[in-house]
């Protein structure tokens, strides 16, 4: 399906790819998305250093009610962190960060 604002995302993905500040990235089910609140990015970071995940974050993070987190279910994808941009998932990746320094 075209979605603009997914689209757009996407090639934040591509060029953060091309840069190499990610390995890889995915967005499964994409055809049955019609907004960027419903979808649910997966990447792999070419590293985990500061810098690198910093630049990724800064890319990511101009999109309204941008989060992230491990990807630790690794039901939808096997790769390393979920991105989404989705109010209720926001407050719970803040749940999940609290209860990980607990």
């Amino acid at each position: 399906m075209y979605v603009p604002e997914i689209i757009e995302v996407k090639e934040n993905f591509e060029m953060l790819k091309q840069q190499g500040f990610i390995l890889k990235w995915e967005l499964p089910y994409e055809n049955l998305l019609t907004r960027r609140s419903a979808a649910i990015f997966f990447f792999t970071p070419s590293s985990t250093t500061e810098d690198n995940m910093n630049k990724v974050i800064s890319q990511l993070s101009k999109y309204p009610n941008f989060s992230f987190r491990s990807n630790t279910e690794k039901k939808i994808s096997t790769m390393d962190y979920r991105v989404t941009f989705s109010v209720d998932e926001i407050e719970k990746n803040k749940s999940l960060a609290i209860s990980d320094i607990k």
